[in-house]
């Protein structure tokens, strides 16, 4: 006999109590026979009080007429499974309160009567969390979508930013590019009386301003990050070369000895950043140094170069270092240099340090100097230090010399300052007439501006007319925008100007890069 059929009556009431989920048993025709214990609570009647009712009255009243059909379709199945697969399941509690319900049905035979068993189970909380997923989903959605729209909108404020600075540093460098060349083909022309003095003053009004705008754009493309490094290996002579070239000049006026110091060691930076670090590391020990020496040296330490910028200056107290990377800090001293600075070099320093991830020391003694050191990463290529001498000997024929500039002041401006110190120049406008002119009278050296009309770039000229001309090219190259240089190939035959540039440093690379 099977064990069911051995089981007392009684005992299968008290295991379906006992079970999870409500149980309900109804016959064929809809009647409750059996509501389980936890069936009661969850509808919210009494022990006993469904036996006897139909089960549509367990279900909102819109639900109750098709209900009947779907009944009948089951009974005639008699196959177990989930009711409304898909849909959500609403059972209406004694109180008239709706509840979603999940619910499975099972046929069983009873004698003749096929019976219906529904296991009920309250899903309120699991709906409730899954809304709250899908709301959470919705709003992570949202906000990454945010994020990106803010993303984009912070880009495109970025590029606009970095679009308008170098605009910024092109158009308004120009004018005084202009200025500054014309005021030195001047210096070669007037030699004696009040001209002179004239044209001595308005030099260092024209420097005064030009620094000024160099380093307010400056700081304006690190705030904005809009200088991007590209950094590579390259040699220290490199650097020390153009130091010499913008330099020498202004020590030797100011009575100062440049002292370099040969290196052989190799660097793994951006070469154009570190060289606007160098630049104002040197120029502020020439403006605080009244006499003696400037000089620059490097060495290694543990796989690192350290490059060291020392001068016999008038020094700095120690309880002013910690302030001298802060913008318009200038010591307070007797001393005024007539190059006296705008109090801006050395936070330009600081935020390129910064940026280029190195590390840079200031000791200094009052009275006696200051030394400033700049640590790069170190690479082992010894060889290539010879490419880039440090000195080089008088050429007694200049070369003939490509302007390329769009500006015709600029390009004018720059003719006369060439052909006043002794040089053949031809000039051009775009790179199509560069080319032109190269070919009916070879040239030995180009100075052409990055920015040209048309979208041309002076690095697209050098590329077209060393395919021209040869390899062998040099070429100066002028900007006023510090991100242009970032991804310049290490080239000994280029040397790259930032404007505006003084008269005397552009002869003076010139005749250096002959020499290279």
């Amino acid at each position: 006999m099977p064990l069911r059929d051995s089981l007392p009556p009684q005992v299968l009431p008290r295991v379906l109590d006992f079970a999870p989920d409500a149980m309900l048993i109804a016959d064929s025709a809809g009647t409750i026979l059996f509501a389980s214990r936890q069936a009661c609570a969850l509808l919210g009647y009494e022990a006993g009080e469904l036996c006897g009712s139909g089960i549509e009255q367990l279900m909102p009243e819109r639900f109750r007429t098709p209900h009947a059909g779907y009944r009948g379709r089951f009974s005639a199945e008699r196959q177990t499974r989930p009711m409304g697969t898909g849909l959500m399941l609403l059972a209406r509690r004694r109180d008239g309160a709706e509840i979603p319900v999940e619910i499975s049905l099972s046929p069983i035979r009873y004698g003749e009567q096929v019976l219906t068993v529904a296991a009920m189970r309250n899903v309120t909380d699991r709906q409730r969390e899954q809304a709250e997923l899908i709301a959470a989903r919705e709003a992570a959605e949202a906000a990454r979508r945010g994020a990106n729209e803010a993303r984009e909108a912070a880009n495109r404020a970025n590029q606009a930013k970095s679009r308008f600075l170098a605009t910024a540093s092109h158009d308004l460098r120009q004018p005084l590019q202009s200025l500054a060349l014309l005021n030195g083909t001047l210096r070669q022309l007037v030699r004696e009386g009040d001209a002179l003095t004239a044209v001595s003053r308005q030099d260092e009004a024209i420097d005064a301003m030009a620094r000024l705008l160099s380093a307010l754009l400056d700081i304006s493309r690190l705030e904005s990050g809009a200088i991007k490094p590209s950094p590579v290996d390259f040699p220290v002579a490199e650097l020390f070369l153009a130091v010499r070239g913008e330099f020498s000049g202004l020590t030797a006026a100011h009575g100062l000895a440049l002292e370099i110091t040969p290196s052989a060691h190799v660097v793994h930076s951006d070469r154009a950043l570190v060289g606007q670090i160098l630049h104002h590391l040197v120029m502020n020990a020439v403006q605080y140094t009244p006499h003696g020496h400037v000089r620059l040296s490097a060495k290694t330490h543990s796989g690192q170069v350290r490059i060291e910028i020392e001068d016999t200056g008038i020094g700095i107290a120690s309880e002013e270092l910690p302030r001298i990377y802060e913008e318009f800090y200038q010591i307070e001293t007797g001393y005024r240099s007539a190059q006296r600075g705008s109090g801006l070099g050395l936070s330009i320093v600081r935020r390129l340090v910064r940026l280029l991830d190195l590390e840079l020391e200031a000791r200094s003694t009052v009275g006696l100097g200051s030394v400033f050191s700049l640590t790069l990463p170190g690479r082992e290529s010894p060889q290539s230090a010879a490419r880039a001498p440090l000195s080089s000997a008088p050429i007694e024929a200049p070369p003939r010399v490509m302007v390329l500039e769009d500006d015709p002041a600029v390009r004018d401006a720059t003719r006369l300052l060439l052909k006043v110190h002794g040089y053949d120049v031809l000039t051009a406008a775009t790179i199509g007439e560069a080319l032109e002119g190269a070919r009916a009278q070879a040239i030995e050296l180009l100075i052409t501006d990055y920015h040209l009309c048309g979208g041309e770039t002076g690095m697209q000229a050098i590329t077209a007319l060393r395919a021209l001309l040869g390899p062998q090219l040099k070429a100066i190259l002028v900007t006023g925008d510090l991100s242009a240089a970032g991804g310049l190939e290490r080239d000994t035959r280029l040397r790259l100007l930032a404007k505006p540039i003084h008269a005397e440093q552009l002869i003076d690379t010139v005749q250096a890069l002959r020499g290279a």
